[in-house]
């Protein structure tokens, strides 16, 4: 039986409620539905349903775009939304490697990242307030660089913890595994006291203070009295990571990357604190 377009919306909907539990804003939301839906009525045009959305069908849509004359900055926009609808669908592979025409250099938006200031402002002014779950949270996604969803989805029984070492363990919706991803020593030590010092059966690793598993929402309030958000402490792991020289390949596998050229935009502002290091040093 062929499917007309009304049966697919549906999936624009969970996709939407997805990106909601995700923290992701309104505006964000609103631009995500947009793009995906001319993907969408697109993908009609050509007999193509959006529930069984190939790789080849990506490339062609960008292909398509440019040959309509779409600037860079659409065709990535495009690009970017059907990769975070790709990693709702939980395929990773319909987006990897996909050619597509490229902005300007000098147009490129280098992910906000915190300086070395701003994080011992930000890890000095959580430890003052002495909430040993906002203490763990913070130094997780800072030293870990995993998504808000993620660390919303995170159980007790995701967290190993040894004397010498640690990890936690990133599942995607079913529960399966993804990644594992190591933990510091201090986001080691923040998590084993928050754990220490739980009187609740609950299997969420994050309980809010109504005891039930922690919104991405809730996570971004919390952070913001501190002026930062979970994107920003994201960009920040991956900053340090290549700026201390670390493989791209690397810093793309454990901040979950389905395309290293996302990574690479990591790059770029590396450079830019080589610059600075030259200049402050020769001027």
């Amino acid at each position: 039986m062929k499917k007309n377009s009304l049966e697919v919306i549906p999936l624009i909907d969970d996709f939407s409620q997805w990106l909601i539990e995700s923290g992701k804003s309104d505006n964000t939301i609103k631009t995500y539905r947009a793009v995906l839906n001319q993907f969408h009525e697109w993908l009609l045009s050509e007999g193509k349903h959006l529930d069984q959305v190939t790789r080849n069908n990506v490339q062609t849509y960008m292909i398509n775009l440019e040959s309509n004359n779409k600037s860079a900055s659409t065709i990535e926009k495009a690009f970017v939304t059907i990769s975070v609808f790709a990693r709702f669908l939980e395929k990773p592979e319909i987006v990897q490697n996909i050619e597509r025409k490229q902005k300007e250099k000098n147009n490129e938006v280098v992910p906000q990242s915190l300086e070395a200031s701003e994080r011992d402002r930000l890890l000095s002014e959580v430890k003052q307030e002495g909430n040993l779950r906002d203490i763990a949270i913070v130094y997780t996604l800072l030293h870990t660089g995993i998504r808000v969803s993620e660390i919303c989805a995170l159980n007790r029984k995701d967290v190993e913890i040894n004397k010498s070492d640690g990890f936690l363990i990133i599942r995607n919706a079913k529960g399966c595994k993804k990644r594992f991803v190591p933990l510091s020593t201090e986001a080691r030590n923040s998590l084993k006291k928050y754990i220490d010092s739980l009187d609740s059966n609950h299997e969420a690793l994050f309980v809010s203070n109504f005891d039930r598993r922690m919104s991405a929402r809730t996570v971004q309030y919390m952070l913001k009295k501190y002026n930062v958000n979970p994107h920003k402490l994201r960009h920040t792991f991956c900053h340090e990571l290549v700026k201390k020289g670390i493989d791209i390949a690397i810093v793309a596998e454990l901040a979950g990357h389905s395309d290293v050229n996302v990574t690479k935009r990591y790059l770029k502002s590396s450079t830019r604190d080589l610059e600075s290091a030259i200049t402050q040093t020769f001027l």
